[in-house]
């Protein structure tokens, strides 16, 4: 009788130990928890009010006084975390890639481009390596695109390897069947010693989506770019180099054209006399 007192004695103590201990652990998480929530609000509307105070000095007004703007000088070196790179290594190929600094304190995108197709039996294409800026982010995780309707035209300074490229433009779109929608254009480079400072029209981007060159062509929007990258897919075996300076847009005043591209009415009707 003495013995089954005692064992339910410490079964019962061990019992109010057990509740004693999530008692007391329990709220120190939920309390923990709690005060990370508040000050990653806090941290949210902070980034609110500072949107709210830019929106209201009207940024685009800037083109009056200078009609061009660097987004990324590449003699800062903390803006190469600013981009990110990808290859065919994704679907199996064996292209590679990096974007590092070069000996001359400039951006450096360069690698190996291998066309050679996976033996899967599924994928039918190989051969690219891609550098595309990263997508910016507002408050609350909300996507930050660039508003680049003041300007008209993308300007670079580079010095390349005698290759092939392509500048891509990538904006926010509304459906999600247009998500893999991309506008690109030519980048052709001299080779050699000296840099070339390249001036690409937006209206000369054509429309892609998923590589394929669309029939039905759209201008971009300007209004809601995600991202502008390269991508070097000129289906050349071989080592490739490719020296940034700086990226950046202007406002061209002797460009005039709007778009350099036909555009193709789905089903036209006749019209009525």
């Amino acid at each position: 009788m003495l013995a089954l007192r005692i064992s339910s004695n410490s079964c019962i103590r061990r019992v109010l130990l057990n509740v004693a201990m999530k008692s007391t652990v329990i709220p120190c998480v939920h309390a923990a928890s709690f005060s990370g929530g508040l000050s990653n609000i806090g941290h949210h509307l902070g980034m609110l009010a500072r949107e709210m105070v830019d929106k209201a000095k009207c940024p685009n007004l800037d083109i009056m006084v200078n009609s061009s703007k660097k987004l990324w000088d590449f003699n800062d070196k903390g803006n190469l975390d600013k981009f990110v790179v990808a290859t065919d290594k994704e679907m199996g190929g064996k292209s590679e890639a990096e974007f590092i600094m070069s000996k001359n304190n400039k951006a450096l995108f360069c690698g190996h481009l291998t066309t050679e197709i996976p033996r899967d039996g599924v994928t039918e294409y190989s051969g690219y390596c891609t550098l595309k800026s990263k997508q910016l982010y507002k408050s609350f995780n909300r996507k930050l695109q660039m508003d680049l309707t003041p300007y008209n035209v993308v300007n670079m300074r580079v010095r390349g390897d005698g290759r092939s490229y392509m500048v891509n433009l990538l904006t926010e779109s509304f459906f999600s069947n247009n998500k893999d929608d991309m506008w690109n254009y030519f980048l052709f480079t001299r080779g050699g010693p000296y840099w070339q400072e390249l001036t690409i029209p937006f209206s000369k981007f054509f429309l892609t989506h998923r590589g394929r060159i669309q029939d039905r062509q759209a201008s971009v929007d300007l209004e809601r770019v995600n991202a502008i990258g390269l991508t070097m897919a000129d289906a050349v075996d071989g080592d490739f180099a490719l020296e940034i300076d700086y990226i950046g847009v202007s406002y061209d005043y002797t460009h005039t054209e709007e778009f350099a591209y036909e555009m193709y009415e789905r089903n036209p009707q006749p019209k009525r006399r």
